[in-house]
């Protein structure tokens, strides 16, 4: 989300939110004028589009992707940082950068609907989208609010709670982030899968991702892309965790950007009220949206 900042001009820069027609970016970190052109990009069936809304598993995602590559061969990624390799949609400079990628192409964002190639809409490429119950987005998002130097530090957990009810941090409205892609999901070449899918049952996510992408996998092969796909390996895995990016962006003294990789952790910052509050808005809000999410841990555990 956020190497596209020129480090040696940005230092004493004040990032802040820009509203630009209709979603907040990132001013130092993201193009206004870039973001228009992504519409217009040419697009391969071998393209992949991973969206997401902030906190959500796209680094997890990276991660397994890329491992599909190189058919579960991790000492294969050694030589690049994931984020080069599955880079940011919203931080290409140009559309010479787009074209002149290698095949396939596999790119993530998080950006909403409007902002995407229009050949999505003509089944070009495919589109995973991961979702997490956003209950555990809003802690997660606070917490990275914290240390991230290119947003703002929440003067608490209340003032975050807020904000992000309100839609006004990067990525906007989680609920309308949400409903603009899978409202639109039989247009595209579409496979929704969730966080906590991939907690319960990394195996079978792991399976339906290459299935969906045609990869044709080695039973070993396919261990070994699960085994290092796991929150714990790439916690310690630099190639994946985001610590290369420079302090001035994040303040890696302040925490992490893979901190629990758990479910249910909003029940540590949600007051009754706050619960009860987030309940109601969910309801009117999804009420014509099919989806659901598990929100703790315990509806993990199959009796």
């Amino acid at each position: 989300m956020a190497e596209g900042c020129d480090h040696s001009s940005c230092e004493a820069f004040e990032y802040k939110l820009v509203l630009h027609r209709g979603f907040k970016l990132i001013s130092g970190i993201h193009s206004p004028e870039v973001v228009d052109q992504i519409h217009n990009f040419e697009i391969q069936d071998s393209d992949v589009f991973v969206i997401t809304y902030p906190k959500s598993g796209t680094i997890w995602l990276q991660q397994i992707l890329r491992l599909m590559e190189v058919k579960g061969d991790v000492t294969a990624t050694n030589d690049q940082l994931n984020s080069e390799c599955i880079p940011w949609m919203e931080l290409i400079k140009s559309e010479q950068q787009f074209v002149s990628a290698p095949s396939p192409r596999i790119h993530v964002s998080h950006l909403p609907y409007k902002f995407m190639p229009f050949g999505l809409k003509q089944k070009k490429g495919k589109v995973i989208y991961v979702a997490r119950n956003p209950k555990d987005v809003l802690v997660s998002y606070f917490h990275f609010h914290k240390y991230a130097n290119m947003l703002e530090t929440p003067k608490d957990f209340d003032d975050f709670f807020e904000k992000f009810m309100k839609g006004n941090v990067f990525g906007d409205c989680w609920f309308e982030h949400v409903k603009s892609w899978c409202s639109h999901k039989d247009e595209m070449n579409f496979l929704y899968i969730t966080y906590e899918e991939m907690i319960k049952d990394l195996r079978s996510v792991v399976e339906k991702i290459a299935s969906f992408l045609g990869k044709n996998l080695t039973p070993q092969q396919l261990n070994n892309v699960v085994e290092q796909s796991t929150f714990k390996i790439m916690k310690n895995n630099p190639q994946a965790n985001y610590q290369h990016i420079p302090d001035i962006l994040l303040n890696h003294k302040l925490g992490s950007f893979m901190r629990k990789g758990t479910v249910g952790d909003w029940k540590t910052c949600f007051t009754e009220a706050q619960n009860e509050r987030f309940d109601k808005v969910y309801q009117q809000k999804m009420k014509d949206v099919p989806l659901t999410f598990i929100w703790d841990m315990s509806e993990l555990i199959t009796p």
